[in-house]
């Protein structure tokens, strides 16, 4: 049975090539759909928690009132008393990884100053951002695991005020269990149960009950992702783009394909927009592949499977390359939000990668540990946005001040050019700072 479609990249037109770099992202710019998402925005801005919940009524089919909007300590501490003890460890051990690697990211950025002329000092400092909301999805399935790879950086990073926004489970009005259980082992209390980009729209504008934050984050639905997209056009920071899910496995003959299939799987399964594209000089390798893809897409639950079928066949599959370093140099254009690197020497390989969202050396470091307790991030830039743009990590929630301190020689050497420029570009009080100095 053959699953994974299998392209030559040397025999690709120009179309084909610009089909497999677009991946889903026209879904998330569509115009009906972004002028859907203004149109929710503008209804909160007029009407508040009323229009949150009328969208959460008719998106999500769940009945709440304003008063119900933001779930209740007890409600939150009653999700963590009762939640089943395993899945709390494991939740646990996962802010235990992630932490420790936010943690280190802090240790390794500290406040810095250094004189790069005589008089001149520089450096600089950083501090918390005043306020995050985090968007944990909730319709496809139960995901503590994003609000431990989003909030933990929150935290970490000291974030004073930190909103968590999540629908409600399908076809109830309650909030998942395991991500208030996740949010109690954060400390973090404000939790808003709403439709997914209302509650974006919310904490973007404020509501009367919900406050607004200086940045969104997290990664969800097409109209999510433009929702917080649209953020940015009121004042709101965000990080380009969360959704849809896209993997890419570099892989050479001396890899097991059995491991590779699985891990091809393993982020396939997402959803029907997202991308799985494994990338190899080896076409023996990618019929293998394609044989064991085949064979263990077929233990998959019905839905998990189709997606799968759809992510690595319509935005995905297989590409051979000549050279493992064209594969390379592919990934770096294609810029993927997981990239593996199983090859005989992924140090080699990763010196010549560009751009990716995540880098896992080796077979014995899969996406699907990355995506729980690895510690390294998880909520990562997709559609090509990983050429400009980090995962979230405590580093997303820090603002970074500048900091100068002139002796009087040290401005002096510098007064001849700040008055040049000044001149030049006809700035006279600009000028008169350095001539009041008398350093005309």
């Amino acid at each position: 049975m053959k699953l994974l479609s299998l392209r030559v990249w040397s025999e690709l037109d120009p179309a084909e090539r610009a089909q497999i770099h677009a991946r889903s992202t026209h879904t998330i710019f569509d115009p009906g759909l972004v002028s859907a998402i203004e149109r929710i925005y503008a209804d909160v801005a007029a009407r508040g928690d009323a229009a949150v919940c009328d969208a959460t009524r008719t998106f999500d089919k769940a009945e709440i009132t304003p008063d119900e909007l933001l779930v209740s300590q007890a409600a939150i501490a009653a999700a963590h008393a009762g939640l089943d003890p395993a899945l709390l460890a494991a939740i646990r051990v996962a802010i235990r990884q992630v932490r420790a690697f936010n943690e280190a990211q802090l240790a390794a950025m500290p406040a810095w100053r250094t004189e790069i002329a005589p008089g001149v000092v520089v450096g600089e400092v950083h501090r918390p951002i005043p306020s995050a909301g985090l968007f944990v999805p909730c319709g496809k399935g139960s995901f503590p695991s994003v609000l431990v790879m989003i909030g933990v950086p929150a935290v970490v990073a000291g974030v004073p005020e930190i909103t968590v926004i999540v629908p409600p489970m399908p076809g109830t009005a309650e909030v998942d269990p395991a991500v208030l259980a996740t949010a109690y082992e954060l400390g973090i209390t404000r939790v808003l149960r709403a439709n997914g980009p209302a509650g974006v729209a919310a904490v973007v504008t404020g509501t009367e009950r919900i406050g607004k934050v200086a940045k969104v984050v997290g990664p969800g639905s097409p109209a999510v992702t433009i929702a917080q997209v649209l953020a940015q056009t009121r004042g709101v920071a965000t990080n380009m783009l969360c959704g849809p899910s896209e993997s890419l496995i570099i892989a050479d003959d001396s890899a097991d394909p059995v491991r590779l299939a699985a891990d091809l799987l393993n982020e396939a399964e997402h959803g029907p927009d997202s991308a799985a594209i494994l990338v190899t000089d080896s076409r023996a390798l990618a019929e293998a592949v394609d044989a064991e893809a085949a064979k263990q897409i077929a233990d998959l639950p019905e839905q998990r499977a189709a997606y799968a079928r759809s992510s690595v066949t319509v935005l995905g599959g297989a590409i051979l390359f000549d050279t493992i370093a064209d594969a390379v140099d592919f990934t770096g254009e294609y810029a993927p939000e997981h990239l593996q690197i199983a090859t005989r020497d992924p140090e080699r390989d990763l010196a010549r990668l560009r751009y990716a969202g995540e880098v896992l050396l080796g077979q014995n470091s899969p996406v699907s540990a990355a995506n729980f307790c690895i510690g390294v991030p998880a909520t990562l830039p997709t559609g090509g946005f990983a050429k400009v743009n980090g995962g979230v990590t405590a580093r997303t929630f820090l603002t970074t001040l500048s900091v100068a301190d002139l002796t009087a020689d040290g401005l002096a050497s510098l007064a001849p050019t700040t008055l040049a420029l000044a001149d030049h570009e006809g700035f006279p009080a600009h000028a008169n700072a350095m001539r009041i100095r008398g350093l005309a």
